[in-house]
């Protein structure tokens, strides 16, 4: 066990000395010249940039991203505050044939879509939509 604890220690350590060094070897290359400034810290877009375990696309949670899409769905909207446990037979079917006309990868952006909208997504439509994305995670190079 204190191998372990002294093994992370000295690990954490040798990378705040590389750290240091990098930052170091930055600034004189900025003050010789050779840099016009410090690099900067990039934002990446809501896109899928290949460091994240789950690509962010596949998200479902709006705090993903704050863009609002529509995906032809802009029907919609007459649901927004609408609990999900509420909808009859019918507007069920409007998500259903929403649902079912788009293709598998843009479920979750859909979902997060409503999401931002303030729509929730029916109960009885969850389960296909988890499904859906489920399978889509499970299963990234059937796109």
């Amino acid at each position: 066990m204190w191998i372990l604890i002294v093994s992370l220690i000295v690990l954490a350590v040798v990378a705040a000395v590389a750290g240091v060094i990098r930052n170091r070897r930055l600034r004189k290359q900025v003050e010789s010249g050779e840099l016009e400034a410090m690099p900067e810290t990039v934002q990446v877009d809501s896109e899928c940039c290949g460091q994240h375990e789950v690509c962010e696309k596949e998200s479902l949670l709006a705090a993903v991203s704050k863009k609002i899409e529509y995906y032809d769905d802009e029907e919609l909207d007459q649901y927004i505050g609408t609990p999900g446990d509420s909808y009859t037979a019918e507007q069920e079917e409007e998500f259903r044939d929403v649902f079912y006309t788009m293709q598998a990868e843009d479920v979750a952006g859909w979902v997060r879509s409503l999401q931002l909208r303030g729509i929730a997504l029916p109960d009885n439509l969850k389960d296909e939509v988890f499904l859906v994305v489920g399978e889509l995670r499970a299963n990234p190079h059937k796109k």
